[in-house]
Protein backbone atom coordinates (compact mmCIF):
# COMPACT_ATOMS: atom_id res chain seq x y z
CA UNK A 1 0.00 0.00 0.00
CA UNK A 2 2.86 2.38 0.89
CA UNK A 3 4.50 1.67 -2.47
CA UNK A 4 1.28 2.48 -4.30
CA UNK A 5 0.88 5.72 -2.33
CA UNK A 6 4.50 6.66 -3.06
CA UNK A 7 3.97 6.07 -6.80
CA UNK A 8 0.81 8.19 -6.78
CA UNK A 9 2.59 11.01 -4.97
CA UNK A 10 5.51 10.76 -7.39
CA UNK A 11 3.17 11.13 -10.36
CA UNK A 12 1.39 14.10 -8.76
CA UNK A 13 4.66 15.80 -7.92
CA UNK A 14 6.11 15.18 -11.38
CA UNK A 15 3.01 16.71 -12.97
CA UNK A 16 3.16 19.68 -10.61
CA UNK A 17 6.84 20.29 -11.31
CA UNK A 18 6.24 20.08 -15.04
CA UNK A 19 3.39 22.56 -14.80
CA UNK A 20 5.55 24.95 -12.78
CA UNK A 21 8.75 24.55 -14.83
CA UNK A 22 8.21 27.66 -16.92
CA UNK A 23 7.85 29.76 -13.77
CA UNK A 24 10.44 28.05 -11.58
CA UNK A 25 13.13 30.14 -10.00
CA UNK A 26 16.07 28.11 -11.34
CA UNK A 27 19.24 29.54 -9.81
CA UNK A 28 22.84 28.95 -10.75
CA UNK A 29 22.89 25.84 -8.61
CA UNK A 30 26.40 26.54 -7.28
CA UNK A 31 25.28 25.76 -3.73
CA UNK A 32 22.93 22.86 -4.48
CA UNK A 33 19.37 22.06 -5.51
CA UNK A 34 16.25 22.62 -3.39
CA UNK A 35 12.67 21.59 -4.18
CA UNK A 36 10.16 24.01 -2.64
CA UNK A 37 6.53 22.99 -2.30
CA UNK A 38 3.36 25.00 -1.72
CA UNK A 39 -0.39 24.63 -1.32
CA UNK A 40 -3.12 25.84 -3.65
CA UNK A 41 -4.22 29.27 -2.41
CA UNK A 42 -2.95 32.82 -2.75
CA UNK A 43 -0.99 33.10 0.49
CA UNK A 44 0.84 29.86 -0.24
CA UNK A 45 1.63 30.95 -3.80
CA UNK A 46 3.22 34.09 -2.37
CA UNK A 47 5.21 32.24 0.28
CA UNK A 48 6.40 29.65 -2.22
CA UNK A 49 7.50 32.31 -4.69
CA UNK A 50 9.27 34.38 -2.02
CA UNK A 51 11.12 31.30 -0.79
CA UNK A 52 12.14 30.30 -4.30
CA UNK A 53 13.36 33.76 -5.28
CA UNK A 54 15.29 34.15 -2.02
CA UNK A 55 17.11 30.84 -2.42
CA UNK A 56 17.77 31.43 -6.10
CA UNK A 57 19.33 34.80 -5.36
CA UNK A 58 21.59 33.14 -2.81
CA UNK A 59 22.96 30.67 -5.34
CA UNK A 60 20.69 27.63 -5.12
CA UNK A 61 18.96 25.87 -7.99
CA UNK A 62 15.28 25.83 -7.08
CA UNK A 63 12.40 23.73 -8.39
CA UNK A 64 8.87 24.74 -7.41
CA UNK A 65 5.98 22.38 -6.81
CA UNK A 66 3.08 24.71 -6.06
CA UNK A 67 -0.70 24.28 -6.04
CA UNK A 68 -0.60 21.05 -4.01
CA UNK A 69 -3.24 19.81 -1.63
CA UNK A 70 -2.33 19.88 2.07
CA UNK A 71 -2.01 16.13 2.58
CA UNK A 72 -0.15 15.69 -0.73
CA UNK A 73 2.37 18.37 0.24
CA UNK A 74 2.86 16.87 3.68
CA UNK A 75 3.34 13.35 2.31
CA UNK A 76 5.74 14.59 -0.37
CA UNK A 77 7.82 16.29 2.33
CA UNK A 78 7.92 13.18 4.49
CA UNK A 79 8.86 11.02 1.48
CA UNK A 80 11.66 13.33 0.37
CA UNK A 81 10.02 14.51 -2.83
CA UNK A 82 9.99 18.03 -1.37
CA UNK A 83 12.76 19.60 0.66
CA UNK A 84 10.61 22.23 2.31
CA UNK A 85 7.34 24.15 2.26
CA UNK A 86 5.38 26.53 4.48
CA UNK A 87 2.96 24.91 6.91
CA UNK A 88 0.59 26.11 9.63
CA UNK A 89 0.85 25.06 13.25
CA UNK A 90 -2.85 24.32 13.69
CA UNK A 91 -3.00 22.18 10.54
CA UNK A 92 -0.02 20.09 11.60
CA UNK A 93 -1.22 19.71 15.16
CA UNK A 94 -4.83 18.75 14.43
CA UNK A 95 -4.69 17.13 10.98
CA UNK A 96 -1.29 15.44 10.62
CA UNK A 97 -0.28 14.77 14.22
CA UNK A 98 -3.81 14.13 15.55
CA UNK A 99 -3.26 16.15 18.73
CA UNK A 100 -5.78 17.97 20.92
CA UNK A 101 -6.42 21.66 20.38
CA UNK A 102 -3.79 24.03 21.80
CA UNK A 103 -4.88 27.68 21.87
CA UNK A 104 -1.55 29.25 22.89
CA UNK A 105 0.43 30.02 19.67
CA UNK A 106 3.85 29.44 21.23
CA UNK A 107 2.83 26.17 22.89
CA UNK A 108 1.25 24.93 19.66
CA UNK A 109 4.46 25.71 17.78
CA UNK A 110 6.69 24.01 20.34
CA UNK A 111 4.41 20.95 20.30
CA UNK A 112 4.51 20.44 16.52
CA UNK A 113 8.23 21.18 16.48
CA UNK A 114 8.85 18.50 19.08
CA UNK A 115 6.52 15.86 17.61
CA UNK A 116 7.76 16.27 14.03
CA UNK A 117 11.33 15.46 15.00
CA UNK A 118 10.43 11.78 14.84
CA UNK A 119 9.24 12.36 11.27
CA UNK A 120 12.59 13.81 10.27
CA UNK A 121 11.12 17.29 9.88
CA UNK A 122 12.45 20.53 11.33
CA UNK A 123 10.19 23.51 12.02
CA UNK A 124 12.07 26.74 11.44
CA UNK A 125 11.08 30.05 13.06
CA UNK A 126 7.36 30.66 13.60
CA UNK A 127 6.17 33.76 11.77
CA UNK A 128 4.01 36.33 13.46
CA UNK A 129 1.06 35.81 11.13
CA UNK A 130 -1.88 33.64 12.05
CA UNK A 131 -4.07 32.44 9.19
CA UNK A 132 -6.72 31.05 11.50
CA UNK A 133 -10.47 31.04 10.96
CA UNK A 134 -12.13 34.43 11.37
CA UNK A 135 -15.73 35.56 11.70
CA UNK A 136 -16.23 38.65 9.56
CA UNK A 137 -18.75 41.45 9.12
CA UNK A 138 -18.89 44.58 7.01
CA UNK A 139 -17.44 47.42 9.04
CA UNK A 140 -20.51 49.65 8.69
CA UNK A 141 -22.92 46.85 9.62
CA UNK A 142 -20.87 45.83 12.66
CA UNK A 143 -20.81 49.43 13.91
CA UNK A 144 -24.54 49.83 13.27
CA UNK A 145 -25.33 46.77 15.41
CA UNK A 146 -22.63 47.40 18.03
CA UNK A 147 -20.88 44.11 17.34
CA UNK A 148 -17.11 43.91 17.73
CA UNK A 149 -16.58 40.49 19.33
CA UNK A 150 -18.01 36.99 19.12
CA UNK A 151 -19.63 37.54 22.51
CA UNK A 152 -21.42 40.56 21.01
CA UNK A 153 -22.51 38.45 18.04
CA UNK A 154 -23.83 35.68 20.31
CA UNK A 155 -25.83 38.17 22.39
CA UNK A 156 -27.31 39.79 19.28
CA UNK A 157 -28.35 36.45 17.75
CA UNK A 158 -29.89 35.25 21.01
CA UNK A 159 -31.99 38.44 21.14
CA UNK A 160 -32.65 38.61 17.38
CA UNK A 161 -32.51 35.00 16.12
CA UNK A 162 -33.81 35.66 12.60
CA UNK A 163 -32.10 38.93 11.75
CA UNK A 164 -28.68 37.82 10.44
CA UNK A 165 -27.63 35.53 7.58
CA UNK A 166 -24.37 33.60 7.88
CA UNK A 167 -22.20 32.36 4.99
CA UNK A 168 -20.11 29.23 5.48
CA UNK A 169 -18.20 26.79 3.36
CA UNK A 170 -19.08 23.11 3.78
CA UNK A 171 -15.94 22.32 5.79
CA UNK A 172 -16.43 25.04 8.39
CA UNK A 173 -20.10 24.09 8.73
CA UNK A 174 -19.20 20.48 9.56
CA UNK A 175 -15.95 20.75 11.55
CA UNK A 176 -15.79 20.54 15.34
CA UNK A 177 -13.57 23.63 15.30
CA UNK A 178 -16.05 25.31 12.92
CA UNK A 179 -19.60 26.58 13.28
CA UNK A 180 -21.00 23.90 15.58
CA UNK A 181 -18.14 24.22 18.04
CA UNK A 182 -18.29 28.00 17.84
CA UNK A 183 -22.02 28.02 18.66
CA UNK A 184 -21.44 25.71 21.61
CA UNK A 185 -18.50 27.73 22.95
CA UNK A 186 -20.31 31.06 22.76
CA UNK A 187 -23.81 29.84 23.56
CA UNK A 188 -25.83 30.77 20.48
CA UNK A 189 -27.47 29.04 17.55
CA UNK A 190 -27.86 30.30 13.99
CA UNK A 191 -31.22 29.09 12.61
CA UNK A 192 -30.60 26.59 9.80
CA UNK A 193 -32.62 28.68 7.35
CA UNK A 194 -30.24 31.60 7.94
CA UNK A 195 -27.08 29.66 7.06
CA UNK A 196 -25.99 29.94 3.42
CA UNK A 197 -23.42 27.37 2.28
CA UNK A 198 -21.02 28.29 -0.53
CA UNK A 199 -17.42 27.88 -1.66
CA UNK A 200 -14.72 29.61 0.38
CA UNK A 201 -13.87 31.99 -2.45
CA UNK A 202 -17.45 33.27 -2.66
CA UNK A 203 -18.11 34.14 0.98
CA UNK A 204 -16.22 37.45 0.85
CA UNK A 205 -18.13 38.71 -2.18
CA UNK A 206 -21.43 37.58 -0.66
CA UNK A 207 -20.68 39.62 2.44
CA UNK A 208 -19.43 42.62 0.47
CA UNK A 209 -22.53 42.59 -1.73
CA UNK A 210 -24.82 42.39 1.34
CA UNK A 211 -26.22 38.98 0.47
CA UNK A 212 -25.26 37.88 3.99
CA UNK A 213 -24.48 39.72 7.23
CA UNK A 214 -21.76 37.51 8.71
CA UNK A 215 -19.29 35.05 7.20
CA UNK A 216 -16.47 32.73 8.10
CA UNK A 217 -13.13 33.57 6.51
CA UNK A 218 -9.39 33.46 7.09
CA UNK A 219 -7.58 36.05 9.17
CA UNK A 220 -4.87 37.01 6.67
CA UNK A 221 -7.07 37.18 3.57
CA UNK A 222 -6.46 40.35 1.56
CA UNK A 223 -10.15 40.85 0.88
CA UNK A 224 -10.67 41.80 4.53
CA UNK A 225 -8.83 45.02 3.73
CA UNK A 226 -10.15 45.30 0.18
CA UNK A 227 -13.81 45.08 1.20
CA UNK A 228 -13.57 47.00 4.51
CA UNK A 229 -14.45 43.97 6.60
CA UNK A 230 -13.81 43.55 10.31
CA UNK A 231 -12.79 40.43 12.18
CA UNK A 232 -14.82 39.87 15.33
CA UNK A 233 -12.62 39.38 18.39
CA UNK A 234 -12.43 35.75 19.52
CA UNK A 235 -12.38 36.70 23.21
CA UNK A 236 -12.78 33.09 24.38
CA UNK A 237 -9.94 31.88 22.14
CA UNK A 238 -12.03 29.24 20.40
CA UNK A 239 -10.09 29.11 17.14
CA UNK A 240 -6.69 27.40 17.24
CA UNK A 241 -3.58 29.27 16.08
CA UNK A 242 -2.46 28.74 12.49
CA UNK A 243 0.90 30.49 12.49
CA UNK A 244 2.94 29.94 9.35
CA UNK A 245 6.47 28.52 9.46
CA UNK A 246 8.88 26.95 6.97
CA UNK A 247 9.16 23.19 7.52
CA UNK A 248 12.25 21.49 6.10
CA UNK A 249 13.55 17.94 6.02
CA UNK A 250 16.27 17.50 8.64
CA UNK A 251 18.48 15.84 6.01
CA UNK A 252 18.17 18.91 3.80
CA UNK A 253 18.84 21.27 6.70
CA UNK A 254 21.95 19.31 7.69
CA UNK A 255 23.20 19.40 4.10
CA UNK A 256 22.36 23.09 3.58
CA UNK A 257 22.38 24.85 6.98
CA UNK A 258 22.42 28.26 5.26
CA UNK A 259 18.91 27.56 3.92
CA UNK A 260 17.60 27.40 7.48
CA UNK A 261 19.25 30.71 8.35
CA UNK A 262 17.86 32.42 5.25
CA UNK A 263 14.31 31.19 5.85
CA UNK A 264 14.47 32.13 9.53
CA UNK A 265 15.35 35.68 8.48
CA UNK A 266 12.38 35.71 6.12
CA UNK A 267 10.00 34.23 8.69
CA UNK A 268 11.01 36.79 11.31
CA UNK A 269 10.02 39.66 9.01
CA UNK A 270 6.48 38.42 8.29
CA UNK A 271 3.44 39.38 10.35
CA UNK A 272 -0.33 39.52 9.98
CA UNK A 273 -0.50 43.00 8.49
CA UNK A 274 2.20 42.12 5.97
CA UNK A 275 0.44 38.97 4.80
CA UNK A 276 -2.89 40.79 4.51
CA UNK A 277 -1.23 43.45 2.36
CA UNK A 278 0.54 40.92 0.13
CA UNK A 279 -2.64 38.86 -0.28
CA UNK A 280 -4.57 42.09 -1.00
CA UNK A 281 -2.17 43.04 -3.78
CA UNK A 282 -2.62 39.66 -5.48
CA UNK A 283 -6.32 38.94 -4.80
CA UNK A 284 -7.81 42.44 -5.04
CA UNK A 285 -5.35 44.48 -7.10
CA UNK A 286 -4.51 41.44 -9.28
CA UNK A 287 -0.76 42.03 -9.22
CA UNK A 288 1.61 39.29 -10.37
CA UNK A 289 2.73 36.96 -7.56
CA UNK A 290 6.39 37.03 -8.65
CA UNK A 291 6.40 40.83 -8.73
CA UNK A 292 4.83 41.08 -5.27
CA UNK A 293 7.22 38.50 -3.83
CA UNK A 294 10.36 40.08 -5.27
CA UNK A 295 9.40 43.61 -4.24
CA UNK A 296 8.82 42.53 -0.64
CA UNK A 297 12.12 40.63 -0.45
CA UNK A 298 13.95 43.67 -1.84
CA UNK A 299 12.19 46.10 0.50
CA UNK A 300 13.13 43.98 3.51
CA UNK A 301 16.78 43.78 2.42
CA UNK A 302 16.71 40.01 1.95
CA UNK A 303 17.81 40.29 -1.68
CA UNK A 304 19.39 43.07 -3.74
CA UNK A 305 17.59 44.97 -6.47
Amino acid sequence: MKKIMFLILSMILATTLAACSSDSASGSGDKGKITVGGKDFTEQHILTKMTSILLKEKGYKVDEASSMGSTVARSALENGQLDLYWEYTGTALLVYLKQPLVTDPDKAYEKVKELDKKNGLAWLNKSDFNNTYAILMREDRAKELGISSLDDLANYINNNPNKLKFASNAEFFARADGLKGLEKKYGFDFPAKNIVKMDSGLVYNALNEKQVDVTMGFATDGRIKGFNLVELTDNKQFFPPYNGAPVIREKTLKQYPEVGKLLNQMADKLNGDTMKELNYRVDVKHEDVSKVAREWLTKEGLIKE
